[in-house]
């Protein structure tokens, strides 16, 4: 494998995420102004729900596709990513989920099967904007909802981290013409990944980012260790975005932080929220 180039380094993490049960996505099938990939959606309720998807499609009739997406979209920017995947959501009276996480013992085959049916997908070179045709290196699905981004750099190619978080900063500063990286509706997390070292941050506001380092550590040192069999950060994609490691990060792992604040102007009392993602020894 060509180490020294950018792409290689790409595609050695696509191979190996298709080799642990992703799916590749194209990018052409992305709805660039919902952030969603409208099959997997469509796909994944009625191959883990079917009587609820023909309730919904006796509501709908032959607009139930675009009902639904919609649907979702709508309350992924009301309530946000983490909500709806962990609790489901509600269409007229009809309760569907858009992921099953892992069923606490074996005794239930239904809940082992529906578990096994999430797809988990990566995309590559996304278009991320409304406006123009900016692209992040890599996203991550589950079942259509995009969870995390990730902007890859090759040191050996003298381009870092560094280079990473600086194009998150001044390129990648979320707006209404960017819905995949506005803050808790769509990615939860973005990753700046190198050859060597990895940071992440839950919440893009341009200068005003903050990315916390995702390393392992080097014999009680920053960065990771040496890896004689290929890159420093295959952790990242080997453990972290393993399928079953990744699934049990969202539905257990990853916690939503409540914050109320009084505005010292108007004195009215403002609510946040704040997404804390995990560091890599807290997993």
């Amino acid at each position: 494998m060509d180490r020294l180039n950018e792409r290689a380094f790409e595609n050695a993490i696509e191979a190996k995420l298709l080799d642990s049960g992703y799916e590749r996505d194209d990018p052409a099938d992305f709805e660039r102004a919902l952030a969603l990939q409208p099959k997997h959606i469509v796909d994944f309720i009625r191959a883990t729900q079917p009587d609820e998807w023909k309730r919904l499609e006796s509501i709908h009739g032959s607009a139930v596709r675009e009902r639904v997406v919609t649907h979702v979209a709508q309350q992924l920017d009301k309530r946000g990513t983490l909500d709806v995947l962990r609790n489901g959501l509600a269409d007229r009276g009809v309760h569907y989920r858009l992921a099953f996480f892992r069923p606490a013992s074996g005794r239930n085959p239904e809940a082992i099967r529906r578990y096994a049916a999430n797809r988990l997908s990566v995309m590559r070179q996304v278009h991320f904007c409304l406006d123009d045709e900016r692209s992040i290196d890599i996203v991550l699905f589950v079942n259509g909802i995009p969870v995390a981004t990730a902007e890859l750099k090759n040191a050996f190619t003298g381009q870092t981290t560094v280079n990473a978080i600086r194009q998150y900063l001044q390129d990648r500063i979320p707006t209404v013409r960017t819905p995949l990286i506005q803050p808790r509706r769509r990615a939860l997390v973005h990753f700046a990944v190198d050859t060597d070292e990895v940071f992440m941050t839950t919440r893009l506001a341009g200068a005003d980012t903050y990315f916390l380092p995702f390393n392992r550590g080097d014999h009680e040192g920053r960065g990771n260790p040496e890896n004689p069999g290929g890159y420093r950060t295959e952790y990242l994609w080997d453990e972290v975005w393993q399928r079953d490691n990744w699934l049990d990060i969202l539905h257990r792992f990853i916690q939503i932080e409540h914050h109320e604040e009084t505005d010292n102007k108007s004195g009215r009392r403002r609510r946040s929220e704040r997404i804390i993602f995990p560091r890599y020894h807290q997993w």
